[in-house]
């Protein structure tokens, strides 16, 4: 049998779509933290943390790598194409519907090319390659993933271009997968596909039928991972933000901040660490009665602001060596 003969019976892989649950869980986990992080329930930094980053970029290649498996499922026998139509439709209006509500969330960030709208252009991208020789697609995807790391110019630091992937500073945006080298992805996955309907384990994995609660939990999920994705932030939002509008977590965290950032910045200057603890108690008292907060994280410190600040400095530094101690 050569490469490009598939069965033409359509058997759906229901541990395909339970993997697709699994990275849909692991998508909600990383939002939640981001939602959390965001308002400042937790001190990760989920956005730019190095192993944050790690963790939301091993959701999205596994979504980017089973839509390429989706497709090499799907191209045994005929394609409906009234179907296929349909539901890239969907996901195109998905994509749009996250540029609309993320425009209005968050302007300066908002997401022009996230993981649907590239999904939906690397759909239409692997539609020619889905019965082209493997090893074609193959090169195809050397190629994309070895671009950006050959070429890169500043004119794809502009939001116009940077959806291609060549930029030298990365834009600001919540969410950006870039055609180069994202697009690579899709198209392992497309070959992942052929070697698991090729392979002798083939017959048997699709006759993997979920029989607990969690498998099939996990298999509706896949098969509505779309619906998921659209619905799980704005539900998840609808929770977070009267919350944190009750609860204020921003006041407990910027003092977390604040004692943070004086704790290293005092040890660095060659303070033992335990009276650098006692000088930022001391200064946080400072900053909380005289209400500086504002001035301490925005910089914008008025005449009469800054001498309330050295004042409390100066009582401050006095409190762990009493030598600076002056006469009142």
């Amino acid at each position: 049998m050569s490469e490009l003969t598939t069965p033409p019976v359509r058997t759906r892989f229901p541990v395909i779509d339970i993997t697709r649950g699994v990275a849909i869980i692991a998508m909600i986990i990383y939002h939640l933290c981001w939602d959390l992080a965001y308002f400042r329930f937790i001190p990760a930094d989920v956005g730019y943390d190095p192993g944050w980053v790690l963790f939301a970029r091993s959701i999205l290649y596994s979504f980017l790598f089973l839509v390429g498996v989706g497709m090499a499922l799907g191209s045994r026998g005929p394609t409906d194409w009234r179907r296929f139509w349909r539901r890239w439709a969907l996901l195109a209006l998905g994509a749009l519907a996250i540029t609309v509500a993320t425009w209005f969330a968050f302007p300066e960030t908002f997401v022009y090319f996230g993981v649907l709208h590239a999904i939906a252009l690397f759909t239409l991208l692997a539609l020619p390659l889905r019965r082209a020789p493997s090893w074609l697609i193959g090169l195809i995807a050397l190629v994309v993933l070895a671009l950006p790391a050959l070429f890169a110019n500043e004119l794809f630091n502009l939001k116009h271009w940077s959806w291609l992937g060549f930029w030298t500073v990365a834009p600001p945006t919540n969410d950006l997968v870039p055609v180069f080298p994202s697009f690579a992805v899709v198209l392992l996955g497309l070959l992942g596909g052929r070697v698991l309907l090729t392979s002798r384990w083939s017959a048997r994995l699709a006759a993997i039928a979920p029989s607990n609660p969690a498998a099939r939990l996990l298999q509706f999920m896949g098969r509505w991972s779309l619906l998921i994705y659209l619905l799980h932030q704005p539900l998840l939002l609808a929770v977070l933000f009267p919350l944190a509008g009750w609860l204020q977590p921003q006041i407990a965290m910027r003092e977390t901040d604040f004692l943070g950032a004086c704790q290293q910045t005092c040890v660095d200057g060659g303070t033992a660490p335990g009276l650098c603890t006692t000088y930022c108690q001391c200064g946080l008292a400072n900053v909380d009665a005289n209400d500086l907060w504002g001035p301490v994280f925005t910089g914008v410190i008025s005449p009469q602001e800054q001498a309330l600040l050295d004042a409390g400095n100066l009582q401050c530094s006095a409190l762990i060596y009493p030598e600076l101690n002056l006469p009142e």
